[in-house]
C-alpha cells in the first residue's frame, strides 16, 4: 500500500510535490503494464484471435489505411478508378470513386445529373482491364439515350436495364448484380430506400468489390447512410443572369474532413469546350436557332 500525504498539510516544497507526482506516474504505468500483460496471458484470452491481442498493443499509425485520422484526407482502403473530373478526384480519398464500397449519389430531381458524373469512369476500363464489361441500371428514371452515349464512349451495347417498380424487386436486383462475376458497375435509383437495406448493398459490394452507385432524392441528405462517400448534385446557379451548364457538386460525406466549398464539373468535354472558345461570337445575322428567343 502507497500512501500520499497532501500538500496542505505536509508543507511539501513545489519540487518535493512535482517529484511525488512523477514517482506515482510510473507507478501507475507499471500497473496498468502489468494487468495489460496478465489479460492477454490469462486463459480467457486464448479464445481471441492472436492479431486482435496484438493489435491492442500497436499505434493507430500502424493500422495503414483501416484508420484514418478526422482532420485529414483518408487513403483509399482499397482500390479506386478515376472519376474522370480533376476537381472532384483531388478531393476524394484515392482520388476516385472507391472500389468495393457504396457511392450515394443525391440530387433533387432522378435521371438530370448521374450520367454527367459518373459517364467519364464508366467509359474507361474496370479494375480487372476490361473496356466491355456490362454496367447493370435499376429501376432508372429514363431509358438511356444509345447514340448519345455512343458518342461520348460508352457502347450502349454494355448496359442492362432491369425494370423494377417494388422498391424490394430493385433491391434483390441490385444485389444479384453485385454478385455477378461480369459486371463491373451497379447503377441502382432508390429513392425510398431503408437504412438496413442499404447496409446490406454496402456489404455485397464491399464482398464482391464492385463500383456501387445509388441514386436518392436530396431530401435523404439527413437520413444515415452506410456509404462510404456521399454527394449532392445539380446545375451551378446562374451568375449575372447568363445560364451555365456545369455540375455542382457538395460533398456530403468521406473519410477525411468535412469540404465546405462547393465544387463546380465542366460539363462539356474539353475538345468541346475549346472548339467553342474559339467559335466567333454570334451577331445580328447569325441562325435562327443559334440565338436566344427574344420577346418582342
Amino acid at each position: 500500500m502507497i500512501t500520499t500525504r497532501s500538500a496542505k498539510t505536509g508543507g511539501m516544497t513545489p519540487a518535493e510535490q512535482v517529484t511525488i507526482l512523477i514517482i506515482h506516474t510510473v507507478i501507475l504505468s507499471c500497473f496498468a503494464s502489468k494487468c495489460c500483460f496478465a489479460m492477454l496471458s490469462s486463459p480467457l484470452s486464448r479464445s481471441v484471435p492472436r492479431s486482435l491481442a496484438s493489435a491492442a498493443l500497436r499505434c493507430p499509425e500502424d493500422f495503414g489505411d483501416a484508420v484514418w485520422r478526422a482532420d485529414s484526407l483518408a487513403r483509399a482502403a482499397g482500390t479506386t478508378v478515376a472519376s474522370g473530373h480533376a476537381v472532384l478526384d483531388a478531393e476524394l480519398p484515392g482520388g476516385g470513386w472507391p472500389v468495393g464500397a457504396m457511392s450515394e449519389i443525391l440530387q433533387v430531381h432522378s435521371g438530370q445529373h448521374e450520367w454527367r458524373l459518373l459517364l467519364p469512369a464508366l467509359i474507361k476500363p474496370d479494375v480487372r482491364g476490361r473496356t466491355s464489361a456490362p454496367v447493370v441500371l435499376v429501376g432508372a428514371p429514363h431509358k438511356p439515350f444509345g447514340p448519345g452515349l455512343h458518342a461520348q464512349g460508352l457502347d450502349a451495347r454494355r448496359l442492362l436495364c432491369v425494370h423494377a417498380d417494388r422498391e424490394s424487386e430493385r433491391l434483390w436486383a441490385t444485389e444479384q448484380a453485385l454478385r455477378c462475376a461480369a459486371v463491373s458497375a451497379v447503377l441502382a435509383w432508390l429513392p425510398q430506400v431503408r437504412a438496413d437495406a442499404l447496409r446490406r448493398l454496402q456489404m455485397a459490394a464491399l464482398s464482391h468489390q464492385k463500383l456501387l452507385f445509388v441514386m436518392r432524392p436530396a431530401q435523404a441528405q439527413a437520413d444515415s447512410s452506410p456509404a462510404v462517400l456521399r454527394l449532392l448534385i445539380g446545375s451551378a446557379p446562374p451568375i449575372s443572369s447568363v445560364w451555365r451548364d456545369d455540375l455542382q457538386v457538395q460533398v456530403l460525406k468521406r473519410r477525411g474532413p468535412p469540404l465546405v466549398k462547393t465544387l463546380l464539373l465542366a460539363a462539356r468535354p474539353a475538345r468541346l469546350a475549346v472548339l467553342m472558345a474559339l467559335a466567333p461570337q454570334q451577331t445580328e445575322e447569325a441562325h435562327a436557332l443559334d440565338c436566344p428567343a427574344r420577346v418582342a
